[in-house]
């Protein structure tokens, strides 16, 4: 692996960089207080690639590398991962499953405005009795001819209240298990789909995620992804590729509440010093500073592994588990750094220590991040 960035790398990592400075980071912490969806940022976001980074030019993407696509996370998670969260969303879990499981047709009618930024993506697979255990999943989806007809409640739907298409799973056939789950590419503008509530939650905050209720949903099943029972696979599929957008998240929550520890630690003085000064200060941030490059370097190598076609299920889990617990490590030292300042909503480190949190929880919990990779290399 070259660890220097090639010149597309280098230039989106400046342009993102740009755009989270200017556009993203001077209302951040108005968004999360309010909870307030960031439409206008999110149509930046699609006129400038980043909501279809991966994704081939031919259906509206960037055509950049997974490499390309993490650093993008990690530049906006870096001042809010709340915006972070609604790309890697729309990249990895939405436009990347159907890029690699959709038809031609599905490609270029549901893909193409999704990769552009033209219409937005939710993934939807969590139930109210089906967290880690996605398989145990009590939305059905029954065969009608030609339409399947959809009934259940899903939760935690990330962009859900403002998608346009979900990418949804479903049971077609409960007598089989995990094999009876199947994938649908939902429009939420056709009756029979709802948002019961959007959560009121700790951490990114302004990015919505929605409870939705599905009451007699018809679907045609040319909005089939993949085929019939294939629905577990795609989605498994899909959220190794997911935890590669979420360790990059981590890495910019990291990043960022490390920065504001680090320009804190030089104006803020003590006994008559910069308290980076005192050893107990200074060694911290040079933990921070380790762990975060470290975090960064397996995520980095978990994207190249997938740009180069190689099993990158083991890599993607080390760095989704290294990745969150440091973003929610650096946080609380962040905070404990700038002592009781750090507890107050004037400084934007206790925004990254709630939204630090979640990257331990969602697309799988360090628990379940630590059974994939004792399986992995268990094999």
């Amino acid at each position: 692996m070259d660890f220097q960035l090639n010149e597309d790398q280098e230039f989106i990592r400046k342009t993102a960089r740009e755009f989270a400075e200017k556009q993203v980071k001077p209302t951040a912490a108005e968004r999360d207080e309010k909870k307030e969806w960031p439409a206008e940022i999110v149509k930046k976001m699609g006129e400038l690639g980043f909501m279809g980074v991966a994704v081939s030019e031919e259906y509206g993407g960037a055509g950049l590398d997974y490499v390309s696509y993490a650093i993008v996370i990690e530049e906006l998670s870096r001042v809010d991962a709340s915006v972070g969260v609604i790309a890697s969303v729309n990249n990895s879990l939405v436009c990347y499953g159907i890029e690699k499981f959709g038809t031609e047709e599905q490609k270029r009618e549901i893909l193409t405005p999704l990769a552009s930024g033209q219409k937005l993506g939710a993934f939807s697979l969590s139930e109210p009795g089906a967290g880690s255990d996605a398989a145990a999943q009590k939305t059905i989806a029954v065969r009608d001819g030609d339409y399947y007809i959809i009934n259940g409640i899903k939760n935690w739907v990330t962009n859900g209240s403002e998608a346009d298409t979900i990418l949804l799973m479903a049971m077609t056939d409960p007598t089989k298990g995990h094999r009876g789950i199947s994938a649908f590419l939902v429009d939420t503008h056709q009756p029979g789909v709802s948002v019961v509530k959007v959560e009121d939650k700790l951490g990114i905050r302004s990015a919505h995620s929605a409870q939705m209720a599905y009451d007699n949903y018809r679907i045609h099943k040319s909005r089939m992804l993949g085929e019939e029972g294939q629905g577990f696979k795609i989605a498994m599929t899909i959220l190794n590729a997911g935890r590669i957008g979420i360790a990059a998240q981590a890495v910019g929550i990291a990043q960022g509440a490390y920065e504001a520890a680090l320009e804190y630690a030089k104006i803020r003085e003590q006994f008559g010093q910069p308290i980076i000064q005192f050893e107990a200060v200074g060694f911290t941030l040079a933990d921070m500073a380790t762990r975060i490059k470290a975090a960064r370097m397996l995520t980095w190598h978990a994207a190249w592994k997938k740009d180069r076609g190689e099993n990158y299920i083991a890599d993607a889990s080390m760095a989704k588990l290294f990745a969150s617990e440091t973003a929610m490590w650096t946080a609380t030292k962040s905070i404990q750094v700038h002592g009781s300042n750090g507890y107050s909503k004037e400084y934007p480190v206790e925004r990254f220590f709630r939204d630090a949190k979640i990257t331990e929880i969602y697309e799988g919990t360090s628990e379940i991040q630590r059974l994939v990779i004792s399986r992995e290399i268990a094999r």
